[in-house]
This record gives structure tokens, C-alpha cells and sequence, in this order.
């Protein structure tokens, strides 16, 4: 999952930053609208997490202007000390997913996360299934054919990205931006390097490649065809 934090407290913005990382998400923090809108535009995130009280304009001013435009349809969680009832009200009726009040552990926020990308998704179950394939998020457990399977942490985000669009073609570009965070350099073939080991530890079928397109969810019958 890729994900996007809006936080000007600089302590609380890298360690939420951290604690993502550290469960296997991309992440990028910035610490104004401003820039946090720059990146809404250049690329597609799966989520934001949105504190209110921000410099040069209130997180609520973002987000409205968000939802007016083409960024309408990413979740966003607002994430902010205001526990008042009235700005719980107040951010819901304005579009935000979900409202969440300070202190928070990175746990929770990640359990959140995952619940947006469920909705997104149409998923309802904790455990991805296609075919012979198995996926658990909150654990980042695969399992073929119902046996583990170890994966790199690019690797989980590559299948999760594919798994939670099971309809969808996605190009090379949208893949690349689940994997990396907001400037990271990266080699021309990356790709196509981890699609590459993902079939050889599942099977070919999992990735299917879509020729001037992108790559796809595949069938993940359980071929031996490697």
C-alpha cells in the first residue's frame, strides 16, 4: 500500500513514516498541504493520512479541495488532536474515511489502513484469495497451494497491488509507484525483476503480461509451468 502523510510535527510525522515502513508500506510525509497536494497529483496513493492543524492552510481546507477534484476518490483518514464530537462531524461530513484523535500507535493506524484498502477493494475477508493463492496483509503472509511462501517486501507490495486491483491492468508506471517511495532512483528493468522472481517462487500464471500495457492479476491456478 502506498501511502501518503500530511504531519507537520516533525517527530510524530517520521515515526509514523517509520513504523509504515517498517510493515511493509511505501510511505511518503510531508509536512504542509501544499506539497502533499503537489504529490496527490503526480502520482496514485492508496491512502492519506491527514492531520488538520497545518502550516499555510487547515488540513479540512485540503481535503475539501481534494474532494472537489480529481483526487476525490483516494481515502483519506484524518488524523488530528481536535477530539471535539462536532470536528468528528465536521471531517466525515466533509469526506474524510475515517477520523482518528491523538496519540495513536502505528498499529492501529496500519489496522485502519487496511480496513480503508478493504472497502476500496470490495474486499470484506482478512485473508486474499485467488485461485491457489493466499494473501493475509496484516500478517504480509502469501501462502501457494496452502504453503508459505517468503517474499521481499517488494515483492509483497508488487502482489498486493495486483491483488487488490484483481480486474484491472496496471502499467508499469502505477506498479512502480506502489514500490518506491516520492523520489527514489530506480533501475529501468526493477520491474520486471521482481515479476520475475514473484512467478518463480509462486508460478508464471500469477502475473499476466498485458504486451504495450502493463501486467494484470493471472489466472493462479496452481501450474507447475515455471
Amino acid at each position: 500500500m502506498r501511502v501518503l502523510i500530511v504531519e507537520d510535527d516533525p517527530l510524530l510525522g517520521d515515526a509514523l513514516a517509520a513504523g509504515l515502513r517498517q510493515l511493509g508500506h511505501v510511505v511518503d510525509w510531508f509536512r504542509d498541504g501544499a506539497r502533499a497536494d503537489a504529490a496527490l497529483a503526480g502520482a496514485e496513493y492508496d491512502a492519506v493520512v491527514l492531520d488538520l492543524g497545518l502550516p499555510g492552510g487547515d488540513g479540512m481546507q485540503w481535503l475539501a479541495r481534494w474532494r472537489a477534484g480529481k483526487r476525490h476518490e483516494v481515502p483519506v483518514l484524518i488524523l488530528t488532536a481536535r477530539d471535539g464530537v462536532e470536528d468528528r462531524i465536521a471531517g466525515l461530513d466533509a469526506g474524510a474515511d475515517d477520523y482518528l484523535v491523538k496519540p495513536i500507535t502505528v498499529d492501529e493506524l496500519a489496522a485502519r489502513l487496511r480496513a480503508l484498502a478493504r472497502r476500496r477493494s470490495g474486499r470484506s475477508t482478512a485473508v486474499w484469495e485467488h485461485g491457489a493463492l493466499g494473501f493475509e496483509p496484516a500478517a504480509r503472509r502469501v501462502t501457494w497451494q496452502g504453503r508459505p511462501v517468503d517474499l521481499t517486501a517488494r515483492e509483497l507490495a508488487l502482489l498486493e497491488a495486483l491483488m487488490a486491483n484483481p480486474g484491472r491492468i496496471l502499467s508499469k508506471a502505477q506498479l512502480q509507484e506502489k514500490l518506491y517511495d516520492w523520489g527514489e532512483s530506480l533501475e529501468s528493468n526493477t520491474l520486471e525483476v521482481h515479476v520475475h522472481h514473484l512467478r518463480r517462487k509462486l508460478a508464471r500464471d500469477v502475473v499476466r503480461t498485458v504486451r504495450g500495457v502493463g501486467y494484470a492479476l493471472g489466472a493462479a491456478l496452481g501450474s507447475d509451468e515455471s
